[in-house]
């Protein structure tokens, strides 16, 4: 047997093939089908709901369907010499009814099943995850199924290299707004402010008796103005740790039935086909990994082609997932969409051959160790074992046929975009070791995360108060308004990772790097005074969008700008009728007046370097109030945009330059859409990564310490991708891979 990849040390492509949606007969050559694809790992649910019989017993032996002999499968897989990535649940999703959970669960403990705002039920399968009746019941389906997984681990001769646990937690509480507000959930969420802030805080925060228990489940579901906003926050600080508890559970079965191999927490977040919203799982669900380097974060994306419009969610949700681990500590994508993404089966929407490629070479690129494409084979629904008469009596709600959006459909038969996709895979599989070991280079920026302004996925419908508070949030966070600043970034060549700015201590980041910051109107003092001394002791802070000047909880915070000596104006938003421009105070930026989405005008201390002005009403700049400056503080200096500025790279090339922040490797692209990735391995190889996002053909020439890394332009087809390996040595890197070119298959 070849040798096995393993989550912490290599590079493990992998594919997801459900046995149980397949005959029997038709596994081995799926299975045969998915080494031909490159990958050399099988990812597959095991669905509590599948094996679970109607006297309440497990079939995980074929007693009484052949295709749910679970250990027969995985043999198969051992034989091939694929490493296997065993995915219980208990939630598993998949398009499967009740998310993969058995009707026998809801039908014996109704209770499980929490209220939520003003008292209604979830329309769809929200649980309390702690419930005691839930997590014995969880419980007994691990019993089943986590002993057959354990005894097939390397260790015992097997290729089980990973266990996930459950699936997209607070994903469906999320998409549809029902937080778990059940009595008991309210007691433990008081008990735990209680305890982190002490009885007269919580009284005086809510105006209720912590000691008064059934005050607070009422007040709580239908809470008012005045306490809508700290019950934002708390909810969502209090609903991270319930979910690292539940983890916590989880993993402790698996480690005591005999599990020996890494776990994966599979984390959603992808809106409308794009990854903007991505990071919102990120923000529910960090601290059940946090820290811990036997717990890998695997991510959730599905956004079709990846474009120009789509990158910086993209790039922002690889770099805040990363920001979340510790060194030793791999991140990669659980479910990794390679399909047409034609769902409904419509001919609606198509996803072109070159959208898998590039967005794997992207994810690679920003340093995932592990993907799993989702899904890679398609196959067929099984009945129930019992008629429920809800139109199909099938174990999901997608008809008999599943998967048909899937590189190979349910038939097995490839898709138009099969040959690009085993292409790449192939050329990855075939440079793994390489791969694997370039990790990226240091970068000159990194992009601020702040998880609490993702902390979004819960809002009291009858508030308008929270609701404006949510939009600010979406509207500014994390890449700033547009998302200009992170597609800035990404194109113009700087490649930023980010860092985790609600971590304990002071700010873990280097003097010589930029922080590049889009705060939102809201963030806690003690976040801006982290940022604020690290300026002060010599670091560079590019702020992005509105000064903060209130904190979560919507009270006056203004510790940053005091530090900086700024006093903010009232912000300017368009509106019908009325265009807030910004005009450059000089030539440095090269820039024409420009509108802008709103506008801030700041006070400024003096000796403050003015970059841009408000746009007085006559258009003369020297009249209009500054927006753009840069001040010192200490021995740092902060750069304030304070205005929503057009994606014009040359002008934030200036402004980055301004902060001493230059590209490792700089492109010059006949189009713009060019990103570049340097990575290096321990041995001084260097690896680029360079990717054509944008939909025109491009020409490219790299620049590294004033000297071409090519002999001669590189020249990359609309949205693909390139990689480049430069020997210690070298004067020129040549060319180690290139995509978008026919593949003979």
């Amino acid at each position: 047997m070849a040798t096995l990849p393993t989550l912490h040390d290599d590079l493990v492509l992998s594919g997801e093939v459900h046995y149980f949606r397949l005959d029997p007969s038709d596994w081995e050559a799926r299975l045969d089908a998915a080494v031909a694809t490159g990958v050399t790992t099988v990812a597959t649910y095991i669905p509590w709901l599948v094996h679970e019989l109607p006297d309440g017993s497990f079939d995980l032996t074929g007693r009484t369907r052949a295709q749910l002999d679970l250990g027969r499968f995985l043999d198969l897989c051992a034989d091939r010499g694929l490493a296997v990535i065993g995915r219980p649940g208990p939630f598993v999703m998949a398009e499967l009814k009740h998310e993969g959970l058995p009707s026998s669960l809801f039908r014996d403990h109704p209770e499980v099943v929490p209220p939520t705002w003003d008292g209604r039920t979830p329309e769809v399968t929200v649980v309390d995850y702690t419930h005691p009746a839930y997590l014995a019941a969880c419980r007994r389906w691990y019993e089943a199924v986590i002993p057959l997984l354990a005894d097939r681990t390397p260790s015992r001769g097997g290729t089980v290299v990973g266990v996930q646990l459950d699936n997209e937690i607070g994903m469906l509480p999320w998409v549809t707004n029902s937080p778990d507000l059940s009595d008991r959930t309210v007691a433990e969420l008081v008990a735990w402010l209680v305890a982190a802030e002490g009885e007269q805080e919580v009284k005086a925060r809510y105006g209720l008796d912590p000691a008064d228990a059934a005050a607070w489940g009422p007040a709580l579901r239908s809470p008012g103005e005045d306490v809508v906003l700290a019950l934002h926050r708390d909810l969502g600080r209090f609903t991270r740790e319930k979910y690292a508890a539940y983890v916590r559970h989880l993993e402790s079965w698996a480690r005591e039935l005999g599990v020996d191999v890494p776990f994966l927490v599979n984390v959603h977040g992808c809106w409308g086909g794009a990854a903007s919203m991505f990071p919102l799982g990120v923000s529910q669900l960090w601290k059940t990994w946090e820290g811990r380097t036997d717990v890998l974060p695997g991510t959730d994306y599905y956004i079709g082609d990846l474009t120009l419009e789509k990158l910086p969610g993209l790039w922002a949700s690889n770099a805040f997932v990363a920001a979340t681990t510790v060194p030793g500590q791999p991140t990669g994508s659980m479910e990794f969409e390679v399909g047409s993404g034609d769902y409904g089966e419509s001919l609606g929407v198509s996803s072109g051959p070159e959208a898998g490629p590039l967005k794997l070479q992207t994810c690679l690129a920003q340093g995932n160790t592990f993907v799993n494409y989702y899904l890679l084979t398609g196959g067929r629904n099984p009945l129930l074992f019992e008629p429920v008469g809800d139109g199909n009596d099938r174990v999901a709600f997608t008809g008999e046929r599943h998967g048909f959006a899937a590189p190979l459909g349910p038939e097995g038969r490839p898709s138009p975009g099969y040959a690009r996709l085993a292409d790449a895979t192939t050329a990855a599989t075939a440079h793994a070791g390489l791969l694997r070991a370039a990790r990226p280079e240091t970068p000159p920026v990194t992009l601020g995360f702040v998880p609490d302004h993702y902390m979004t996925e819960y809002r009291y419908p009858g508030s308008d108060r929270d609701r404006r508070f949510v939009a600010e949030l979406e509207r500014f966070r994390g890449s700033g308004p547009r998302e200009i600043l992170t597609r800035a970034l990404a194109v113009g060549g700087y490649a930023p990772d980010a860092v985790n700015l609600q971590d304990d201590g002071p700010l873990d980041l280097a003097h010589d790097r930029v922080l590049a910051l889009a705060p939102t109107p809201y963030l806690d003092d003690e976040i801006q005074a982290r940022v604020a001394d690290w300026v002060r002791d010599g670091g560079r802070l590019l702020l992005h969008g509105p000064v903060p000047t209130r904190d979560m909880l919507g009270r006056p915070a203004t510790r940053l700008a005091d530090a900086l000596g700024i006093t903010v104006g009232d912000r300017r938003d368009e509106r019908p009728g009325y265009f807030p421009s910004v005009v450059p105070a000089d030539d440095r930026l090269a820039m024409a007046e420009v509108r802008g989405g709103f506008v801030q005008p700041l006070g400024v201390p003096d000796g403050a370097d003015v970059f841009a002005r408000v746009a007085a009403a006559d258009g003369s700049p020297a009249a209009g109030e500054p927006c753009v400056v840069q001040v010192a503080h200490g021995a740092g200096r902060a750069l304030v945009v304070a205005a929503d500025l057009p994606c014009l790279l040359p002008v934030w090339e200036r402004l980055l330059a301004g902060l001493g922040a230059e590209p490792l490797v700089r492109p010059t692209s006949s189009v713009p859409g060019v990103v570049v990735v340097p990575t290096a391995t321990p041995d001084g190889t260097r690896v680029v990564h360079t990717l054509n996002v944008s939909p025109w053909d491009a020409e490219v020439t790299l620049e590294r310490d004033g000297r071409d890394l090519l002999a001669e332009p590189l020249r990359l087809r609309a949205r693909t991708g390139a990689w480049l390996v430069q020997e210690p040595g070298d004067a020129h890197a040549r060319l180690g891979w290139i995509g978008g070119t026919e593949c003979a298959r």
